[in-house]
């Protein structure tokens, strides 16, 4: 009886997956790229078209093809007029985002570049950009309807760009296809930049849960060539030239590495059919950064690059909250607390039903104390997403929580599992 009432219990928390629109029937097996800008202050969000490109391979599942987790600060739909039923949809992050949470966001403006990508439609349809607000749910801020025999979206051939197949297990439609993009690398590093792939490819198929679907997994390397190696370091005065503009000191905080060009990012991915970017970054310092269904960074040469990777794709791949709450952020208030956060890994207890509650053992205390006897517990452990206070995390440890390797705790693990799940179908 209790293993039956266990699997109910796992089965109920599942993401409730509504029936799929047919593919064939609305798409080619090309992708349409939507690019904008996002602008504004720590207030309003405002958004600007840029224009439309075709680009030659879609790797998406084609049967799992509206987003059943709502993750994201921000979404996008594709709908179909004549039925209004939605399409395609997918939620995403953006550093736009972040850096409304900043105190420079309260004095100054600014814009960022964004890039939504879907299979190309076969037919008109509409396009509709929402972004979540103060109570948690998605509000409209952009919509359009797209014309696939616009003349006006580009349709020209992809950046001129290596890519190699370092392990492939298959149609892309039922695998996940990672893209791991070269950044400075120069020319003649390029077979250091190979071995990277395979060594940290190889690692992160060896943390479970991905262990368990390492045969269905895709990955490519993306050769980009930059003039010179390394990364800027802004806060030391330190730059190089680099295809991707990558650095540290992002919104002024050392570790934080990320790319800006979001625009090139995607110029290089196009080359092959992918479901999330990785980007190599060819440089022995700590550090790393991880936006989801964005991209994430890493570099590669410092002896934790292979944690901060496997952290950092819990961000961009699942969704995944940072569990920890002592090391200094950017950010400002970035979660309210009467309002329960989308990361799957984390609770302000507003809507904790709809979290892990089914997951925590009868007689386990909540909020459950954070001593050796609950060290492999599943529970309510308060600390976690930036505050000491009113947030709380599933286990002690975690990947997501820790500086140093740990594993996924239990709840991330089922987060993970469920995306590559929804990815392969």
């Amino acid at each position: 009886m209790r293993i039956i009432l266990s699997l109910f219990l796992i089965i109920a928390s599942l993401p409730v997956m509504k029936a799929q629109p047919d593919f064939d029937s609305y798409f080619t097996d090309k992708v349409l790229r939507f690019d904008f800008m996002l602008a504004g202050n720590h207030r309003e969000t405002l958004v600007y078209p840029v224009g439309m490109k075709q680009e030659p391979f879609y790797g998406g599942s084609k049967t799992q093809l509206t987003d059943p987790f709502g993750y994201g600060s921000f979404k996008y739909e594709l709908i179909d007029p004549e039925t209004d039923i939605t399409i395609y949809s997918r939620g995403f992050c953006t550093l736009f985002q972040e850096w409304q949470t900043t105190p420079e966001a309260k004095v100054t403006e600014r814009s960022f570049y964004e890039v939504a990508t879907m299979p190309f439609p076969r037919k008109k349809s509409g396009f509709i950009l929402s972004r979540r607000i103060e109570d948690g749910s998605f509000s409209k801020i952009y919509e359009t309807v797209i014309d696939p025999d616009d003349y006006f979206i580009i349709k020209e051939k992809p950046a001129a760009v290596k890519a190699s197949k370092i392990k492939y297990s298959g149609d892309p439609a039922v695998n996940v296809d990672l893209a791991f993009i070269a950044e400075g690398y120069t020319a003649g590093e390029m077979a250091k930049f190979r071995e990277d792939v395979k060594r940290i490819s190889s690692i992160l198929l060896s943390e479970a849960p991905f262990s368990e679907y390492r045969d269905k997994f895709n990955i490519w390397a993306v050769e980009a060539i930059s003039d010179e190696s390394g990364t800027d370091i802004p806060g030391e005065g330190i730059y190089v030239s680099t295809i991707l503009n990558s650095g540290f000191y992002t919104f002024d905080l050392d570790r934080y590495l990320t790319s800006p060009d979001i625009k090139t990012v995607n110029d290089l991915a196009a080359v092959v059919p992918h479901d999330n970017i990785i980007i190599l970054i060819n440089s022995d310092r700590y550090g790393g950064g991880g936006v989801y269904n964005y991209y994430s960074c890493t570099t590669t040469d410092h002896a934790l690059s292979d944690h901060v990777l496997i952290h950092e794709l819990g961000h961009a791949f699942a969704g995944l909250a940072d569990e920890y709450y002592s090391s200094a952020v950017s950010y400002e208030n970035y979660y309210a607390l009467s309002v329960e956060p989308w990361e799957p890994n984390i609770t302000t207890l507003v809507s904790f039903g709809s979290k892990w509650k089914n997951m925590i053992e009868p007689g386990t205390p909540v909020p459950t104390p954070a001593n050796a006897g609950y060290n492999d517990i599943i529970g309510v452990f308060e600390g976690a997403g930036y505050s000491a206070k009113g947030i709380y995390r599933p286990q002690m440890e975690c990947t997501m929580k820790g500086g140093s390797p740990s594993g996924f705790c239990a709840v991330c693990r089922k987060a993970v599992k469920e995306m590559i799940e929804f990815y392969i179908k």
